[in-house]
């Protein structure tokens, strides 16, 4: 059984079952029938058409659900004749399906899971286990999700920079389960930028090739964090990395800059330096200036401030880091790191334990407690003979 055909071909289903008259909850709900369907039959009887497949066992589930529905009056229009089988409209409906998805009204973390299940193809089981949370809990998610949008239609217009976001939420969340989702995220942004024209689904995709490439060097075998500065880049996936940079040069050479391609920037200059020496950090920062410049981000100057604190020295960085809000994340934790490049160990490894104390990731915190030790075995005197 092909999953990746089926994930493929099942937000552009559900786009024919709302185009003929469907509303989304129900079209959805009919073609995660149909899918369980094809796992069952396709193994001893594959179809030649398979997304005309799709739809016409899609529809049917539909028909049944709504004959049977208290309102069958009310649509007695519709149901008038099916359909006759054949092959299915090639009408692309994937991308109004991420406009609904990401839907303003939505909560973040519904609208990840309504792209995870509508454009993404997975099933409510692997959301949750995704995220680690009971199936029930999942279920009345996507549920309300859809609930929500249920009398969007699919022909208003969208917006891209919120699909984008929901995206980028969606390859944060990183590996847990049975689904990787940043995997996840970076085929959902291929698939975006195959039916959309804009250079920053490009700068998205480009970001995360990028980031992605670094992955199997960030952490040690027992899940211990790895700065960037000591990763093994013999374990970068080279591979990755050429793919972001020639994604993002395209990007780029449309001179329609957006925060995503400044990202992206910033994390090619990294993955380009054959160690953390060699890193051009007065690009660096020129790139969070620009990206500073598009969003006023307060976590792209925290960033710009360790990157001024690499180009300019630690004290540069610590005069751009004064100038924003303590309460940031991991501000303690940056201006640890600069007071520490700046040669002050006692104040570094005092910053370091704050930040321990407030982080909520618990390898965040194991690495911050650690880099405090080691500040604290440098610089405490030596025990007295007895």
């Amino acid at each position: 059984m092909d999953e990746v055909l089926l994930r493929r071909l099942t937000p552009g289903v559900i786009g024919v079952l709302v185009r003929r008259g469907a509303d989304f909850a129900s079209a959805e709900d009919a073609v995660q029938d149909a899918l369980v369907e094809a796992v069952r039959v396709w193994p001893d009887d594959p179809p030649r058409d398979p997304r005309g497949w799709l739809v016409t066992v899609a529809w049917r589930r539909f028909l049944d659900a709504t004959r049977s529905d208290v309102a069958r009056r009310r649509r007695e229009d519709l149901l008038g004749e099916e359909p006759p089988p054949g092959p299915a409209a090639t009408a692309d409906d994937t991308l109004q399906l991420y406009f609904l998805c990401a839907h303003p009204s939505l909560s973040p973390s519904s609208a990840v899971a309504l792209t995870l299940r509508a454009v993404g193809g997975l099933t409510t089981r692997q959301i949750a286990r995704a995220y680690l949370v009971p199936e029930a809990t999942m279920a009345q998610r996507i549920s309300r999700a859809k609930r929500t949008v249920a009398g969007v239609r699919l022909d208003q217009p969208g917006d891209v920079a919120t699909v984008l976001r929901v995206l980028y939420l969606v390859f944060n969340e990183g590996y847990s389960g049975d689904v990787d989702l940043a995997a996840e995220a970076i085929r959902l942004t291929r698939q975006l930028a195959s039916v959309v024209d804009h250079p920053e689904v490009a700068g998205l995709l480009a970001l995360m090739l990028l980031h992605h490439a670094r992955r199997a060097a960030r952490t040690t075998p027992e899940g211990r964090l790895v700065p960037l500065a000591e990763q093994d880049r013999s374990r970068w996936d080279t591979g990755a990395i050429a793919e972001g940079v020639a994604v993002l040069q395209a990007a780029l050479a449309r001179d329609r800059l957006g925060e995503f391609q400044a990202q992206a920037a910033v994390a090619a200059l990294h993955a380009d330096a054959r160690t953390a020496e060699e890193t051009d950090w007065v690009q660096v920062v020129e790139w969070y200036d620009e990206l500073v410049r598009l969003t006023g981000n307060p976590v792209a100057r925290l960033n710009r401030a360790v990157a001024v604190g690499h180009a300019d020295g630690p004290r540069a960085g610590l005069a751009a880091l004064a100038e924003l809000d303590p309460s940031l994340p991991r501000h303690t934790a940056v201006s640890a790191y600069l007071h520490e490049r700046d040669g002050d160990l006692e104040q570094a490894a005092r910053l370091y334990a704050e930040a321990a104390r407030r982080a909520s990731d618990v390898a965040e915190r194991d690495h911050l407690t650690r880099q405090a030790a080691r500040l604290n075995s440098r610089h405490r005197p030596a025990a007295e003979p007895g």
